[in-house]
């Protein structure tokens, strides 16, 4: 029992599966370009646009009544420390790409290493960072296309811009008179008074605008986010459409967006007053840990690149090129950013604030350059969304090769050689939740599943090291011993910074996962089988 879960495939397999011709066959057309263009693509989205606001002021989850404590400017500092976190990480998943030249990501790596059973769990753990995120992603586009609607005077009705749970949101003074002691019975009482007028339903709830107009059903609001779930099905059909043109789009919408972000620090030069870096670190290490657990969010995306290896021209070389030079174009970018916004104003005047950099500069008068932004902003997440929702499809494709999800998952459209099936089914998985889900516990479920992933992808290249020391790798992380622990301790770092309730929810996710495991997954395993062995 014991070697049959952690049975893993060897790297020769592991190529002779990938080119087999029942699997369809994907179009090899990405450069090292349009990878590192990918990553870029993925990487700066959601995070460096919504994030940045709760990791430099914190803030109080009324959900669950934990407050994160302000990074203040030190978030800089948490930029720093995450993208080496990143880095070491980033060597690791290079090394494993240019010896593994194969779609599957980490997935693929740990069944190299360290065995069937903890492969499927990475594969599983992946649909947090892939599908699971880009939920987030998608709501986030839904709210800043909203604004970017109402700036030009088109109005949506409120209850088609938002999810049921966040219209019911309390305002704080009210979840403070009630110690946050309110539970959904609680506020949809509080909902009926308001409609009957016995109540003020603005005093109540954050945002009774939508709320009011919103149609019941038994009581309950309707409410959806219309436009994060048209965008959703946009991307899905590029997707299905091909990955050229999904890799053109996207180099469009990362020209935009650098350049965006490029003005950003230019102009936001100019209007940085050095007393808004005082006090630089209010919270001292705790503050800079949680912002770094927070802003992790912006960082997720350059190992998506791995994914695409079947349909990269010369993976061993490019692979590598196009990780590392994703994450530095990042960085480098980031840095610049926070150090911007943090700058322009005072860190708590960022508290609440969804839209960080948009607010920096309407706070000081400068409402040309906050819409500019919004609209970087739709075409950043734009970007991001696609680069995801292209990563997650490819998991599953390789996955059901290995017999662990069943055929269907596989299927490669003869017409548009893509992963068909599961770029559809993806497509839904994150349709539903971005019209009806909240995006807070997204985030931080998204950041300790992207964590774990990292974690084993740095073991797994130690265990190759030892097992197959003598194994072509055409880049090879440098000081391995030294990069790779380092890449664990600094991921299990940032993971004690994310609270509790994240921590339970994961571990849920992973039981759900072990059941699907042993239910379907080891009684069709590939690799089972007499003729694989």
């Amino acid at each position: 029992m014991f070697e049959r879960l952690f049975r893993t495939k060897s790297i020769e397999q592991i190529r002779a599966n990938a080119e087999e011709p029942e699997h369809g066959g994907l179009r090899r057309t990405l450069s090292a370009w349009d990878l590192a263009l990918l990553g870029v693509g993925a990487i700066i989205g959601a995070g460096i646009l919504s994030a940045l606001g709760t990791g430099l002021a914190g803030g109080f989850d009324a959900t669950f009544g934990v407050t994160r404590p302000a990074a203040g400017p030190a978030l800089i500092i948490s930029f720093l420390m995450t993208a080496l976190a990143c880095g070491f990480t980033a060597l690791c998943y290079a090394e494993f790409a240019s010896m593994i030249p194969a779609s599957g990501s980490a997935y693929t790596y740990t069944y190299a290493t360290l065995g069937e059973l903890m492969a499927w769990i990475i594969g599983w753990d992946l649909l947090l960072e892939y599908a699971v995120s880009n939920v987030a992603v998608a709501i986030s586009w839904g709210s800043y296309m909203d604004n970017l609607l109402q700036g030009l005077g088109l109005h949506i009705p409120r209850w088609l811009s938002m999810d049921p749970r966040t219209m019911l949101f309390p305002t704080e003074a009210f979840a403070a008179a009630h110690q946050g002691a309110l539970g959904l019975g609680d506020k949809l009482h509080y909902l009926a008074q308001a409609h009957a007028g016995t109540l003020d339903g603005a005093a109540v709830f954050r945002h009774w605008a939508a709320l009011k107009t919103a149609p019941l059903v038994g009581g309950f609001p309707v409410g959806m986010n219309l436009l994060a779930m048209l965008i959703t099905i946009a991307i899905t059909a590029l997707c299905v459409w091909g990955v050229k043109e999904s890799v053109r789009a996207n180099s469009i919408m990362v020209a935009v967006k650098v350049a965006l972000l490029l003005v950003v620090i230019a102009i936001g030069a100019f209007y940085v007053k050095p007393e808004n870096y005082h006090p630089f670190a209010p919270n001292g290490w705790r503050g800079i840990q949680a912002g770094a657990a927070i802003i992790f969010f912006a960082f997720i995306g350059f190992d998506a690149v791995s994914t695409t290896a079947e349909e990269c021209k010369d993976p061993a070389r490019d692979m590598p090129r196009g990780i590392i030079g994703s994450l530095v174009i990042c960085t480098v970018i980031y840095v610049g950013v926070c150090a911007v916004v943090a700058g322009i104003l005072p860190y708590s005047a960022y508290h609440g604030v969804a839209d960080p950099i948009a607010h920096a500069f309407t706070a000081i008068g400068m409402n040309k350059i906050s819409a500019i932004v919004s609209i970087g902003a739709v075409v950043a997440l734009g970007s991001a969304l696609l680069v995801y929702q292209m990563a997650q499809p490819r998991i599953f494709m390789v996955m059901s090769r290995d017999g662990l999800l069943p055929p269907w998952f596989g299927k490669v459209s003869p017409r548009f050689r893509t992963p068909l099936n599961a770029t559809l089914l993806t497509g839904v998985i994150v349709l539903l939740p971005a019209g009806f889900m909240n995006i807070d516990e997204i985030i931080e479920l998204t950041n300790i599943g992207t964590l774990f992933a990292f974690m084993l992808v740095c073991a797994g290249i130690l265990v190759l090291r030892v097992k197959r020391p003598h194994a072509e790798r055409r880049f090879r992380a440098p000081a391995v011993w030294l990069t790779a622990p380092l890449g664990i301790l600094f991921c299990f770092w940032l993971a004690l910074g994310l609270p509790r309730h994240t921590w339970e929810r994961f571990w849920i996710w992973l039981a759900m996962g072990l059941l699907a495991y042993f239910l379907y997954s080891a009684r069709h395993s590939r690799l089972g089988r007499p003729s694989e062995r």
